[in-house]
């Protein structure tokens, strides 16, 4: 008989068990099932619900069950539906009739809502520390090419030459904030529910403030039925985790395009390339590929939960149980792209010649162009108008703006002078950058010596 079965004169069809259990993907909360319920017999135990013995036997009850999941000694059974069942069970099977008090003053709403926070908060946590490595390499990096020369792009079209140190910063920016994110996520999460009952609380006098120290919860859900039919936690966690995937895949977008040979700017290390099964010349970027092709993923298990909680009336309704696959799936997904994603770009070759030598073609210098007629005393409109110009003639010369001599020049502006001819070399067009944020090496170095201080202080 089922532990609800009381009420019911007949079981329920082979068919309902399996379409209503859970038992396949909640089984990963063994363990953080089992530390709520110990938190709970303590409280129960301590508020006198339970007596002293009782509570001690549960608990070394819980901890033995703990202890033979671990070791591989336990199978849990789809009749009993999920993970707080099958534990209950295993619990009476080893314990007896003491171990059905262990869910006096509980719900298995306000069960399942603490196992959840329990999980995500250790999920986080890892994530982090992934981020954090991740950080710690997009700075290394950067300080190793902070000389190296390439294209910036608007439009995917050159635009400006820039170095790839500063380039890699801007990501190193856009992670920072996943993580800041993140942990901004995790004060959410780390509220109690346990304590909330069904929905309305409970008749025991029960201590939700021990519990809360016991579980190590910044605070308590302070309404009981919004406390077991909140996910907006787990929503709020794939939607950060959304944005970071994004931020991966426009990386990896990048890295797969500077890996082509028209681009020819990087090459993936043998350990993050595959082959063709039938073009033997090939290596494909599949890693970069299927980050960028897991984003879709993540995206989905964003709109999975929001379409399941759209529309839900308070308090708990069993659609709630497929929070847990969009969840796990977003963990494991976000996981392995952060670790993977980290080792394959510390392991990349990087071409400088050729990132340096694409900046000779597009006119990257013609901004600057622009400027020096402007510093010369000209409108910004009619120096644009100038160059302009004089990139039309280059076209149609086949020249470049360094093959330009200064009666060329001259022949657009006399306010050209002599020292045009240093200002439009690419090296000079980045050293020339004096606003803060820039490209110059010593604004990218002050962005390096203040990721490192960032970093050093992230807990």
């Amino acid at each position: 008989m089922k532990l609800w079965g009381g009420r019911f004169a007949k079981n329920t069809a082979a068919l309902v068990d399996e379409f209503n259990a859970s038992i396949s993907f909640d089984q990963k909360l063994y363990k953080h099932d089992i530390i709520g319920s110990i938190a709970h017999a303590k409280m129960l135990k301590k508020s006198n619900i339970i007596t002293e013995e009782e509570g001690k036997e549960i608990i070394e009850g819980l901890e033995n069950i703990l202890k033979d999941i671990e070791e591989g000694k336990v199978e849990f059974q789809i009749s009993y539906e999920d993970i707080h069942m099958n534990i209950e069970k295993l619990l009476i099977d080893q314990i007896g009739e003491v171990g059905k008090k262990l869910h006096t003053a509980r719900s298995r709403n306000d069960q399942v809502a603490v196992d959840i926070r329990l999980y995500l908060r250790d999920q986080i946590n890892r994530i982090c520390e992934k981020i954090k490595n991740l950080l710690n390499t997009l700075i290394a990096l950067s300080e190793k090419h902070i000389n190296t020369i390439m294209p910036g792009y608007t439009h995917l079209q050159r635009a400006q030459p820039i170095t790839l140190g500063y380039h890699l910063m801007a990501y190193f920016q856009m992670f920072k904030r996943d993580y800041l994110r993140l942990k901004d996520c995790y004060k959410r999460v780390n509220m109690m529910p346990l304590g909330a009952g069904a929905l309305a609380g409970t008749t025991y006098e029960t201590d939700r403030e021990f519990l809360r120290e016991e579980l190590d919860f910044f605070g308590i859900c302070e309404n009981s039925l919004d406390a077991v039919s909140d996910r907006d936690f787990v929503i709020e966690f794939i939607s950060d985790a959304s944005m970071m995937m994004m931020h991966l895949s426009r990386f990896c977008e990048e890295l797969i395009i500077f890996n082509s040979a028209e681009f020819n700017f990087v090459e993936m290390d043998d350990a993050y390339s595959t082959g063709s099964s039938i073009m033997p010349q090939k290596k494909n970027p599949d890693v970069a590929e299927l980050i960028r092709g897991k984003t879709g993923r993540v995206y989905g298990n964003l709109f999975n939960l929001l379409t399941i909680m759209k529309a839900l009336p308070l308090a708990y309704n069993k659609d709630m149980q497929e929070d847990k696959p969009p969840l796990f799936d977003t963990v494991e997904n976000v996981s392995i792209c952060l670790e993977i994603f980290d080792e394959m770009i510390k392991t990349m070759k990087i071409r400088k010649d050729n990132m340096k030598k694409a900046t000779k073609e597009g006119f990257m210098n013609a901004t600057d162009v622009a400027d020096y007629l402007v510093k010369k005393g000209l409108a910004f409109r009619s120096a644009h108008e100038v160059v302009g110009k004089m990139v039309l003639y280059c076209v149609q010369n086949n020249k470049t703006m360094e093959d330009l001599s200064l009666e060329e020049f001259k022949d657009f502006s006399s306010v050209f002078t002599e020292d045009i001819l240093e200002t439009i070399k690419i090296e000079n067009c980045i050293v020339s950058k004096k606003s803060q944020g820039s490209t110059a090496k010593q604004h990218v170095e002050k962005m390096i010596r203040e990721g490192k201080r960032m970093i050093e202080v992230l807990d």
